[in-house]
């Protein structure tokens, strides 16, 4: 981590410009008091520093800089470019974002501007020069921050800007010849030959659904503009700011698919993330796990940090529900045992006016006398008990393929069925796994498999040659490779790999689908073979001939009965497995059983379905992180110094309901 951050930072957005400048003296006597000592600054503040054309005031931020910096709290600064002031939207209502059936978005809430506007790139540059000019060498500085969540709200714009935009990107893409766009995108169907770049026009309202290439294409253009629009606000702080790291606030979570955030990932100094849990989802710590494990991929593996997330309910669920006791520090520590090293939230002070009024705060509407403040503090003294752990990184036997791309593919319309979803078998196999004890390391199908004893596949369904040709010589080379239905059906021009389902992975898995058989709504088959019981599956099952492989377990009923649902073939000194369905949770955890007893990959110990144990490690030492979600204590075989409670052990450590510990392992 870069080194002016301190380590395991705490902290969280800080709008003062919200407030009164006597809230500004409480606000940084609390903020020791709670152990803040890192505060994201001016992320939406363009129309404060700016007021007017050609009128700057900065003032108000150079006192906010210096008091931050006497009471000892480092600035992660934003470049303020997340949302243009009404002013400049005024004078220029062209660079309004415009959604694919025609309608402008005014502004009036956030983000309102094309990602491939001119005219914002030119206003937002100015600012972000402005700023670094004046901030490079202020000692509170410690990280730039470009911008807020790009693409939240404005991820895609269908306006003439874009689509001339989106032309000059696909020139590029196809070696500025229409014939390649031509074969790329199948326009022999339905009469949609281009004569010239000129007549191509981003995915808007047609009578029926659009090319799927082309839905495709505009995806991948829209999240490459967004990253742009970062890279030139960076390139700018490297120039005139050069040492001081640059970020920007992924959203690696289950309600974002927009970006391609392991492409970005590589962009960054330091990755950052927002995520928030789903209210009322039962479980929801296993989506944070896993997503934290993304966010771990998008860095590379090396520490993040958590740029936001919140001490209670959001203002933005359909349900917003306030988190129960102790589930804040829960998910707090998740996210560091998961590779974070920082533990920031939206926001401070719990704003009193706006949009998120409701949304919790570090500092509740209530004010200190409340559980909320209470527990802030005490998380805040756990992560300096914790801190030594700041720096490490994961070492896992395990990886589960994930690529944006084939979400965006797979999610298409058109398919065989609307109940097939990306990250659907993804976190039930990474739950799963988890209940084992296993590390997890979610990555790029580019990424380097050699070193991984279980490689995952899970509907990935667009897949290079490239990347299904690393699958196949990961099996070869000894490991064992799961990969699950609608899974390498399409290259990556979204085009049928012909000759039998699964396509790219067919020879490599000795199996050949010469139809699929999609469950209706509410339709459930059994399968038998994993167990001394039959497990449930839905969604899917495929009409699936054996060509190499042999049958594990078999379909009892359904469209499929008695044909294979769950298949293995040796492969070199390894193993290649195929899941033809949606096994249900009881008949993944029993897949899972034996891909663990076969690859022979590492299990932490005490580990279940609801005590969460991972580990990180360091060059010197090793630190084993208990998270108990369950309502019952948790026995914990472990030698080693638990840091949160500052007691050796030597044996089981007994881990309260709802509690955590972190073991430095003997």
């Amino acid at each position: 981590m870069p080194t002016p951050l301190p380590a395991l930072a705490f902290g969280g957005d800080y709008n003062p410009e919200q407030w009164p400048r006597e809230a500004h003296v409480e606000d940084r006597e609390l903020m020791r008091e709670s152990g803040v000592d890192l505060v994201t600054l001016g992320v939406f503040s363009w129309a404060w520093l700016q007021p007017g054309p050609d009128q700057w005031d900065f003032a108000w931020l150079d006192e906010q800089m210096d008091d931050l910096h006497a009471a000892g709290i480092k600035v992660d600064l934003a470049t303020a470019t997340a949302s243009p002031p009404p002013w400049l939207t005024q004078r220029h209502p062209e660079m309004l974002p415009i959604t694919h059936d025609g309608r402008t978005l005014s502004p009036g809430g956030r983000q309102a501007f094309c990602p491939s506007s001119p005219i914002y790139r030119e206003h937002a540059l100015a600012l972000c020069t402005a700023l670094a000019e004046r901030y490079h060498d202020h000692p509170a500085l410690a990280l730039w921050h470009v911008s807020n969540e790009l693409g939240c709200h404005n991820a895609r714009c269908y306006c003439d800007v874009s689509a001339a935009a989106f032309r000059d990107w696909l020139r590029a893409r196809y070696d500025d010849d229409v014939a390649h766009l031509n074969d790329a995108w199948g326009t022999a169907f339905w009469s949609q030959r281009y004569d010239d770049f000129a007549q191509v026009l981003p995915p808007r309202v047609a009578p029926t659904h659009a090319n799927p290439t082309q839905q495709l294409d505009f995806l991948r253009f829209s999240s490459d503009q967004l990253l742009d629009n970062f890279v030139v606000e960076r390139d700018v702080l490297h120039r005139i700011s050069p040492g001081v790291p640059v970020t920007t606030n992924f959203m690696v979570m289950r309600q974002t698919m927009e970006m391609d955030y392991l492409r970005w990932g590589r962009e960054l100094d330091v990755v950052s993330n927002d995520h928030y849990v789903i209210a009322g989802e039962e479980g929801s710590h296993r989506e944070l796990a896993f997503s934290a494990d993304l966010t771990r991929g998008t860095a590379g593996g090396r520490p993040w940090l958590l740029m936001e997330h919140s001490t209670s309910a959001v203002n933005w669920q359909p349900r917003n529900r306030a988190k129960k006791p102790g589930e804040m520090i829960r998910n707090s520590l998740a996210h560091v045992a998961h590779g974070a090293d920082a533990v920031l939230y939206f926001q401070w002070r719990a704003s009193r006016a706006g949009a998120e009024k409701f949304h919790s705060g570090l500092l509740p509407h209530a004010g200190t006398d409340t559980r909320q403040w209470r527990e802030v503090v005490e998380l805040s003294r756990l992560l300096d008990s914790v801190e030594e752990v700041s720096g490490s990184t994961a070492r896992n036997e395990a990886a589960i393929l994930f690529d944006y791309e084939a979400w965006w593919g797979c999610e298409l319309d058109s398919h065989p069925s609307i109940d097939v979803r990306y990250r659907d078998r993804a976190e039930d196999l990474h739950r799963a796994l988890s209940a084992q004890g296993v590390g997890v390391d979610v990555v790029h199908p580019s990424a380097d498999l050699s070193s991984y004893k279980l490689v995952v596949v899970p509907t990935l369904y667009l897949v290079s040659d490239e990347a299904a040709a690393a699958v196949a010589a990961a099996a070869e080379a000894g490991a064992t490779v799961v990969v699950t239905y609608f899974s390498g059906i399409v290259d990556e021009h979204d085009h049928i790999r012909l000759g039998g389902y699964p396509g790219a992975f067919r020879d490599l898995l000795g199996v050949r689908t010469t139809e699929f058989l999609p469950l209706l709504e509410g339709e459930s088959v059994r399968v038998e073979g994993l167990g001394d019981a039959a497990v449930g599956a839905d969604t899917w099952a495929e009409d699936l001939e054996l060509a190499g492989a042999s049958a594990v377990a078999t379909y009892v009923d359904g469209p499929a009965a008695g044909l294979p649902a769950v298949t293995r073939r040796e492969v070199g000194s390894g193993s290649a497995w195929y899941v033809a369905t949606r096994l249900d949770p009881a008949g993944t955890d029993r897949l899972v059983e034996h891909l663990v007893a076969e690859s022979g990959v590492e299990q932490l110990p005490g580990a279940g379905a609801d005590v969460e144990v991972t580990r990180r490690v360091g060059d010197a030492a090793s630190w084993l992180f208990v998270i108990n979600h369950g309502g019952a204590p948790a026995a914990v075989p472990v030698h080693g110094h638990d840091l949160v409670t500052g007691r050796d052990v030597a044996g089981d450590l007994e881990v309260a309901a709802g509690g955590v510990a972190v073991v430095r392992e003997a």
